[in-house]
């Protein structure tokens, strides 16, 4: 019975890039600038931008509608990218609180669009400067065996 529930739990990947895997999650904000477009300029999001440059604008335009949650934001290329909120302006800190909600929510995204496997970084713990050692054991309880957290 233990080791059915061990195998729930969200995998880690250390010495893993994000972007080798085809379905990711990209750590965000929700700062909208004026020109509809979400604030990536760091880390993963900022990766994400530099492959596909029309991604800011439509992470914008949802924002704007539906507010800073995670969203399916489609296919680009090679990967199938979801969001994950971790702050709420740029240049917070991440908030360990937006960080559980966005996990609980992206885990329902996973359940709806049938996805099977996901990459995600560790979730405030770059550009956000949390330590993972705190968000980890946050984490543990909602993330399941499909979530694969990986750390260069």
């Amino acid at each position: 019975m233990i080791l059915e529930l061990e195998e729930l739990i969200m995998r880690e990947r250390i010495g893993t890039d994000l972007f080798e895997f085809p379905v990711i999650a990209i750590t965000t904000n929700g700062f909208v600038k004026s020109t509809g477009e979400c604030v990536m300029g760091r880390g993963c999001a900022l990766t994400a931008k530099q492959l596909y440059p029309k991604l800011p604008a439509r992470l914008g335009r949802y924002i704007r509608q539906y507010g800073n949650i995670p969203f399916n934001l489609g296919h680009w290329g090679f990967h199938h990218i979801f969001s994950f909120p971790v702050k709420h302006n740029w240049w917070e800190q991440a908030d360990p609180a937006l960080i559980v909600a966005s996990a609980k929510l992206l885990i329902q995204r996973l359940d709806k669009f049938g996805i099977s496997e996901i990459a995600i970084p560790r979730p405030g713990c770059g550009n956000g400067h949390l330590n993972w050692t705190d968000i980890r054991p946050l984490l543990l309880p909602i993330l399941d065996d499909r979530c694969i957290v990986v750390h260069k």
